[in-house]
């Protein structure tokens, strides 16, 4: 498998746990923005695997909340 099709199914994968640690906290995206101090857009995009510095920051925080670090 080539080294982008691996980056992108990563991405995937990490978008699937997020999703499901907040369908286990009863959370949606928004209440997840409004807990961590951050716009939807952006927990949003940092979900969806962006890879500039201010998703990884907010990625960051969203493993805290739902547990995945």
């Amino acid at each position: 498998m080539p080294v982008e099709e691996k980056l992108e199914e990563a991405k995937k994968q990490v978008e699937r746990q997020i999703k499901m640690g907040l369908l286990d906290k009863n959370m949606t995206q928004a209440e997840l923005a409004n807990l961590i101090g951050e716009s939807r857009t952006g927990v949003n995009l940092a979900i969806k695997g962006n890879t500039n510095p201010k998703s990884i920051e907010i990625r960051k925080k969203i493993y805290k909340v739902i547990g995945m670090e």
